[in-house]
């Protein structure tokens, strides 16, 4: 291959075996590359290396090429090669010739010393360092090999050791945090308040930013001994560990509490206290006063209604109900950014008499806006028609002038803006009139805007006497079925019990020590399941939670269940008869997975007086949060105690309760089938 590079390109040919010939490419060789090129080029040539078991052999094997081991095949090769640079070298002018040969000596002994100082030096011999100074310098780089082998290992251990340590943490440290998180949203709080079985007023909504509803509620309390003095306020509490985040003196009671008004001048959510003569809007996040409207004999809570003055701000409409009998029933208007007054009351002569419905604000098929309200029965005025007897003119939005032909066509004459919607006939009155819609409830009105618009178009529940009604929007509230039952003294709460995707009903009445529970189907109004229980005589809605089955569970207070006997339809408890004291109240679970299954999931003697339920996305958990009015020896009046429960907590240490036909249906289950559903089921939001 050299010989053929030489011939191309008219150079002096390879080195022979003879002195004095010499290779100008591998001189080049030489003179350009490192030590460490030289030794690899020699190895392969050499067929053993300079270092190897040879050692310091005969010169004979060391000679020719550089002490290269010449077989017979390299040897013919050789001299073929030769022959071909003899010629070339014979054409060549003798000046040049002779210039070579003069420079042919001096290069060869060079080359002979540099290449004979490169053995010595590799095999550890004197050389122009001597033999100490090479094994100083084959130490120094061994060192320097090592420091650079600890830097690239360093680099590879150090992301390494970090991501071993960011998985640890991941694994065991968040969970923990995840733990501790579920035991400090469980939390009990006493307050300083005069307990009682009227209801304090009670709502939730985030206010903190933590992704959780904090709690507010209504409290009155006593300042001497006597008990005589009392000072009213509103309270909210961490929904994380029950501290108080804020705490507002107020001159009257606090009927309600609703959150959930967003202003574009205040970033936090803003709060409703309503209390008997007046309403205050608070920044609910400190308690700051926001604006004061002066208003006498509120007797509902706040509805949200649309802009009717154009300020892009949503106006409210409260009813008020003095306890003069010469006054009506009236409608306000107020305005939801600066509480000002719209207009004047809007009265209605209402003849019936009986429990306050409503206000609530409902949109026909054709969207427009009515109001429904009533005493003992239901009526609707548009919101159209109050805005003009409140202030004389139409509202500023086009859309609130629009009139529903329908609707209208339901007025008995042309001179009246009511609508009659149901009239009681003998003693059955209307009790309840709530929209359908799932997790809805007197402590869960808020008033925020999705709210507002799940509530105002959808079916609504009628309670009236001992029925139940259906009243469908599509139909200008017309009733789709009714369901016969005893008088109901609770509203029902809605939630799937079937697989339907149709909202059932949870309803239930006392009488004679006996409470009764039933599930009614919301697509036909049959009944879907019942029970009886030891009447714990409360008075506390049941709530109703979406759980990941797609199911509802549902969360409602009562005293022992009653077995029926054999052969007997008489329940275990005698009409009439006292129970005894103290009574036991217990918090159950049912899920319709498995009806005949209760979950005992806490039992007191306390006076639970009201409740709510919220989400814990993160944990997809939620919490059962409760006010009781305590038992206090000596007479001394009660307290009242905010606790916070959370479900999967309390279902982990839950009793199960059979009832009906639980016991046969126990023994076709497999061994603690019913617990690891419990122990898996989680939840989430409606």
């Amino acid at each position: 291959m050299a010989a053929a590079l030489s011939r191309a390109l008219k150079l002096p040919g390879k080195k022979g075996s003879e002195l004095g010939e010499y290779d100008p490419l591998t001189q080049a060789d030489s003179d350009d590359e490192s030590e460490e090129d030289d030794l690899v080029l020699n190895y392969p040539r050499n067929g053993l290396g300079r270092d190897s078991c040879l050692g310091t052999g005969s010169s004979k094997l060391r000679g020719g090429r550089s002490g290269r081991l010449v077989g017979a095949e390299d040897g013919v090769q050789d001299e073929d090669e030769d022959e071909e640079e003899d010629e070339w070298r014979e054409r060549l002018p003798s000046k040049s010739r002779q210039d070579r040969n003069d420079m042919k000596g001096v290069q060869y002994w060079s080359h002979r010393d540099s290449d004979g100082e490169r053995k010595r030096e590799d095999r550890g011999g004197p050389g122009a360092m001597g033999g100490a100074g090479l094994g100083l310098h084959s130490s120094d780089e061994q060192k320097r090999l090592r420091v650079k082998n600890a830097i690239r290992s360093a680099f590879f251990l150090v992301p390494l050791v970090c991501a071993t340590v960011v998985v640890l943490l991941c694994a065991f440290l968040i969970p923990c945090q995840k733990g501790d998180l579920e035991k400090r949203l469980q939390w009990e709080k006493a307050l300083g308040g005069t307990g009682g079985v009227t209801p304090p007023a009670l709502a939730l909504w985030d206010v903190d930013g933590d992704s959780v509803e904090d709690v507010f509620l209504g409290v009155t309390e006593s300042t001497n001994e006597t008990h005589t003095t009392q000072i009213y306020s509103a309270v909210a509490l961490s929904a994380v560990s029950g501290k108080v985040l804020w705490k507002k003196v107020m001159s009257e009671a606090v009927m309600y509490i609703q959150c959930g008004l967003q202003y574009s001048t205040v970033p936090s959510p803003v709060c409703l206290l309503i209390c008997k003569s007046y309403i205050m809007a608070v920044n609910g996040t400190t308690g700051n006063k926001l604006w004061s409207s002066s208003i006498k004999s509120i007797e509902s809570q706040a509805v949200l209604l649309p802009d009717l003055q154009g300020d892009s701000h949503p106006d409210l409409l409260v009813a008020t109900l003095p306890a003069d009998d010469k006054f009506d029933l009236s409608l306000t208007l107020i305005s939801g950014e600066t509480g000002a007054l719209l207009g004047r009351a809007v009265p209605f002569n209402v003849t019936a008499q009986g429990t306050l419905i409503g206000p609530w604000l409902y949109e026909t098929q054709q969207g427009v806006y009515y109001i429904l309200f009533g005493l003992g029965n239901v009526k609707a005025v548009s919101l159209r028609d109050i805005y003009f007897q409140a202030t004389g003119k139409l509202p500023e939005t086009q859309a609130l002038r629009k009139k529903d032909s329908g609707w209208e066509g339901m007025k008995k004459d042309n001179f009246s803006s009511i609508i009659q919607i149901y009239s009681p006939r003998d003693h059955d009155q209307a009790r309840f009139l709530l929209p359908l819609v799932a997790g809805f409830g007197r402590n869960h009105n808020n008033l925020d805007t999705a709210s507002n618009l799940n509530s105002t178009r959808s079916d609504w529940v009628l309670v009236y006497g001992g029925s139940v009604q259906l009243l469908l929007r599509q139909k200008n509230l017309r009733k789709k079925w009714t369901f016969k039952t005893a008088s109901s003294q609770s509203q029902p709460v809605a939630g799937h019990f079937n697989s339907d995707g149709i909202l059932d009903l949870f309803i239930q009445h006392s009488s004679n020590g006996v409470m009764k529970t039933l599930i009614i189907d919301g697509a036909n109004g049959t009944r879907l399941w019942a029970a009886e229980f030891v009447c714990p005589h409360l008075r506390i809605e049941t709530s109703a939670i979406s759980t990941s089955t797609g199911q509802s569970a549902f969360l409602f207070w009562a005293s022992d269940p009653i077995k029926a006997q054999k052969n007997v339809t008489k329940t275990t408890v005698s009409p009439g008869v006292a129970v005894a004291e103290p009574l036991i109240r217990k918090l159950y679970l049912l899920h319709p997975t498995y009806p005949t299954v209760l979950l005992e999931l806490a039992s007191t003697t306390d006076t639970a007086v009201t409740s709510a339920v919220r989400y814990q996305d993160h944990q997809k958990d939620a919490s059962y949060i409760t006010v009781s009015s305590s038992t206090m020896p000596n007479s001394v009046p009660s307290t009242y105690i905010v606790k916070c429960v959370s479900l999967r907590a309390a279902i982990t240490k839950g009793q199960t309760v059979w009832i009906g036909d639980g016991s046969k249906t126990a023994g076709a289950l497999k061994p603690g089938e019913v617990s690891k559903f419990f122990r898996h089921l989680t939840f989430r939001h409606q």
